[in-house]
C-alpha cells in the first residue's frame, strides 16, 4: 500500500529578529517583528524553512510564534483580509516563505 503524501498548508508565523550587520533594518531600530506566510506539511517544517531563509537574508531570528494554518485561524475567529489570503495562496503555489509585514522595534533608550 502506497504511503499517502502529506498535503502542504500555509502557516502564519510571527518571527522576532534581533540586529545583525547588514540586516537591512532601519538603523535606529533594535530589531523587528516579521509576519510571514510559510508553506509546509506541518507547522514545524514551516518554522524551520522560515528561520533558514531569514538567516540566509542576514537576519537574526530570535523567536517564532505560530498561529496555525488558514483553517486554524478561521476557527479561532481571526479576520483574514483578502490580501492576506492572496499572499497565503502565493506561498502555497510557490512552496515558499513570504514576509507579509515588517514592524521595526525601537527601544526607549534609543530616543
Amino acid at each position: 500500500m502506497a504511503k499517502e503524501k502529506n498535503k502542504q498548508q500555509v502557516y502564519t508565523l510571527v518571527v522576532q529578529v534581533g540586529r545583525k550587520s547588514g540586516d537591512g533594518l532601519p538603523e535606529e531600530s533594535t530589531g523587528a517583528a516579521l509576519m510571514c506566510f510559510a508553506s509546509g506539511v506541518d507547522e514545524a517544517e514551516a518554522v524551520r524553512e522560515t528561520v533558514a531563509i531569514l538567516k540566509q537574508a542576514d537576519l537574526a531570528p530570535l523567536d517564532v510564534t505560530g498561529y496555525g494554518a488558514l483553517r486554524d485561524r478561521e476557527k479561532a475567529g481571526h479576520d483574514i483580509a483578502q490580501d492576506e489570503r492572496d499572499l497565503m495562496q502565493r506561498a502555497l503555489d510557490e512552496n515558499s516563505v513570504i514576509v507579509a509585514q515588517m514592524t521595526p522595534f525601537y527601544g526607549e533608550d534609543d530616543k
